[in-house]
């Protein structure tokens, strides 16, 4: 049990590590820096885990914004026959929210001058199944009906755009080689023609260089497939942990060809590399508490080595080496927490800033992003402060050991 008498000789060392000598002013340099050094080191992790929360959930909010959190396909790359009564289906599940339909299939673009052609998946959806992509469209609507030319509405990705050339009311042409070479009495592309009513940005430089959308039937018009067909089934969750038990669940009713997907399995390579920086980044980042935690070892140790002579007073007028030995580890904790505090502190504030001005900018075509996401955990917070206060202590252990084995004696008549 902590004393009062430990606990303010404790916060007089702390404040008093200073003198008129010079060697005093080192102390005191020396006691700052390890408080210094605790606030840098939990300042930097704890920014290290608010960045990487905040890039999982902007990666996982984009690409479910895509693909929603369970997809429902065909083993064999067909169309999903009889949609509707296979989505009342999926539909009846618990935890299903909205089951969306999408018709998705390769297809050829040129601009209104017809010199410049690309490859791309054309996307048949409806605006209210795909509010992440309307929210994001930055140029003209999300709109898929009728343009005032009377041609059907096309959203196309601002990369896409920006290499064709286009503009909102310009005229594209679509082809789809579907067919072709299979044996279908086809000789050429099918071609439909739209208008551009919108250019959607997202940040994911992938999707947004290869994706454009159009209404459900005009896709099912352009690629051949019946009212009742779709290319596969998006499937929102009420909650999203529980994507892959849906999937099994999903699998065991439906049955072959058919299966079902977790969005983190259809883009494995970015969740990984995702959970590569939440498992790797922080841990490399908490080498820098310890190294600040092991500072204190050595400011502490000449905190006892300067304060010697007083130490052997207190001892000599009958305090125990127990409570020298608690007097210097409520000194570490006081380091500790200081340090702690101080650095959450900072972290907090740059997170803030980082959330208005978006300080760290990043090259989205590596990230995905153009400025680096913080997400605030109080749970994070509070685990790297008492880990640090608790690693600070701890290490004050060995200069605390020193301080209550000085000889009351010796340093009193030898002055330490």
């Amino acid at each position: 049990m902590i004393r009062p008498f430990e606990r303010s000789l404790a916060l007089r060392y702390l404040r008093g590590a200073q003198g008129r000598d010079e060697r005093r002013g080192f102390l005191r340099f020396v006691v700052l820096a390890a408080i210094g050094g605790v606030a840098v080191g939990t300042g930097a992790l704890l920014l290290a885990l608010m960045i990487v929360r905040g890039f999982e959930r902007e990666i996982e909010a984009k690409i479910v914004g895509f693909g929603q959190h369970v997809q429902v396909e065909s083993f064999l790359g067909e169309p999903l026959s009889s949609s509707d009564s296979l989505r009342r289906v999926i539909e009846a599940f618990p935890d299903v929210e909205r089951v969306a339909p999408a018709v998705i299939d390769f297809a050829l673009l040129s601009a209104q001058s017809g010199s410049d052609v690309d490859g791309l998946l054309l996307w048949g959806t409806s605006p209210a199944d795909l509010p992440f992509v309307s929210e994001r469209t930055t140029r003209g609507t999300f709109s898929l009906g009728a343009a005032t030319s009377g041609r059907p509405g096309v959203v196309i990705g601002s990369r896409l755009a920006q290499r064709l050339g286009m503009n909102i009311g310009d005229r594209v042409t679509a082809y789809s080689t579907r067919g072709l070479g299979s044996g279908e009495i086809q000789s050429k592309p099918r071609v439909a023609q739209y208008e551009v009513t919108g250019v959607f940005e997202t940040g994911l430089g992938d999707f947004d260089d290869r994706f454009a959308f159009v209404s459900l039937d005009e896709a099912r018009e352009l690629f051949r497939y019946r009212d009742d067909q779709v290319s596969r089934l998006d499937i929102t969750l009420v909650d999203p942990e529980r994507a892959r038990a849906m999937s099994d669940s999903i699998i065991d009713e439906i049955g072959p060809p058919l299966f079902a997907r977790p969005i983190s399995e259809v883009y494995r390579g970015l969740f990984a590399w995702v959970e590569l920086q939440r498992s790797i980044v922080p841990l490399v980042i908490s080498i820098l508490v310890v190294v600040a935690a092991f500072n204190i070892v050595g400011a502490l140790l000449m905190v006892v080595l300067e304060k010697a002579r007083e130490i052997g007073t207190v001892l000599a007028m009958g305090a125990s080496r127990a409570a020298v030995r608690r007097l210097f580890l409520v000194f570490g904790f006081l380091v500790g927490s200081i340090g702690a505090l101080a650095g959450s502190g900072f972290a907090l504030a740059f997170a803030a800033l980082q959330s208005q001005l978006g300080v760290i900018r990043l090259p989205p075509d590596a990230y995905y992003l153009d400025r680096a996401p913080v997400e605030v955990a109080g749970l994070d917070i509070l685990i790297t402060v008492i880990a640090s206060i608790v690693l600070c202590t701890l290490a004050s252990y060995i200069p605390a050991r020193t301080a209550a084995s000085v000889e009351p004696i010796r340093t009193i008549r030898f002055g330490g």
